[in-house]
Order: structure tokens, then sequence, then C-alpha cells
């Protein structure tokens, strides 16, 4: 009882084309080698134009990406100059109210502020230290309203490396030593203002 004699190729796996081709007699040696170089190398582009598309595809991510990212930097570059510009307005105003100098007089005092000549009341020797450098006029800003104050000099400068457009008056210290001014034997009339 034992199985007739069967041919044992049902096992084994078809002839590939080219094998076909080659028993039938329709192709020799020569050409099937060349067919399947040929066969080898469209694979070989295919796989090379597949990672090009990849690549290509992950440089547009890529691209992306660094588009996103370099919006993000400039987005926080303003946020930040914008808080540095905040922090500098919050420090000019604690400045200003911390060392205001209380204007107690009434002698008129002019100066210049955007082309414009304004005044403030004064006494006499806030005049003379105004005059002198050892007091400054800022600007004080609330909202949409502005005030003219006095400062000390020292607070003047801080305020200054801060924000120089606050600054509306400083004297000039005057450069020319007293030996050299042409005009050290005029008095100034204590009643002169303009």
């Amino acid at each position: 009882a034992h199985a007739p004699n069967r041919p044992t190729n049902y096992l084994l796996m078809p002839d590939s084309l080219q094998d076909q081709l080659k028993k039938s007699g329709l192709i020799d040696e020569k050409k099937a080698k060349q067919l399947k170089r040929a066969k080898n190398k469209q694979e070989k582009l295919a796989r090379k134009t597949k990672n090009i598309e990849v690549d290509q595809h992950k440089l547009e991510l890529d691209r992306a990406k660094l588009e996103t990212v370099t919006k993000d930097r400039q987005l926080n570059l303003e946020k930040n100059k914008q808080a540095e510009k905040h922090a500098l307005t919050a420090q000019i105003k604690q400045l200003i109210e911390m060392n205001i100098v209380t204007k107690d007089g009434d002698q008129k005092f002019s100066f210049a502020d955007a082309n414009i000549i304004k005044h403030i009341y004064v006494s006499q020797i806030q005049i003379d230290q105004l005059s002198r450098g050892t007091l400054a006029i800022v600007t004080q800003r609330e909202g949409q309203k502005q005030n003219h104050v006095l400062v000390p000099m020292g607070v003047a400068k801080k305020i200054e490396q801060r924000d120089a457009t606050v600054i509306v008056f400083k004297a000039e210290i005057n450069t020319i030593s007293e030996e050299n001014d042409p005009y050290a034997d005029y008095q100034i009339p204590d009643d002169l203002t303009w």
C-alpha cells in the first residue's frame, strides 16, 4: 500500500520566467544575464527614486519646522522687547515717584519741551539748582496726562540711561573754567527771567 511514484517536482518552486524561457529555447544564457542585469538596475533605480521622494518629503517637513521655529523665535524676541520696554517704563515711573522734588514757589521758570516753550513755577532756590545742574525737569506720564516735575540730577541721569526722551530740561555743566570766562565780571540780575 505504497503510493504510486509521483513526480517530486510538485513540492519544488516553479521555475522563474527566465528559466522557463531558457528551457523552451526562446532565449540563451547571455540574453538571460542581460535581462537579469536590466531588472536589477530597474529595482535599484526604483529604490533610489523612492528614497529621493522620501528625502524630499523629509526636507519639506524640516523646512516647515525651521520656519515654525524661526517664527516662534521672532515672536519671543518681540515679546521680550515688549516686556523690557514695560519694565523700563515701570522703573522710570518708580524713580520719578520716589524722587519728586516738590515745586514750591511763584517764580516762573521757562524751558523748551518738543520745541514748545513751557513754564513751571518754582522757588528762587530751585531756579538756582536748575541752573547749576543739581535739579532736572522730567516728564511724568500718567496715562494720557503728562506733568513736568523736578528730580535730583542723579536720578535724572538714571532715567536718561533708560529713556532719554523723558528728560525735558537739565542744565549743561559749564566747561569754561572761571579763569577763561569772558563774562566772569558781569553779574546776572536776580530778577532776570525770559
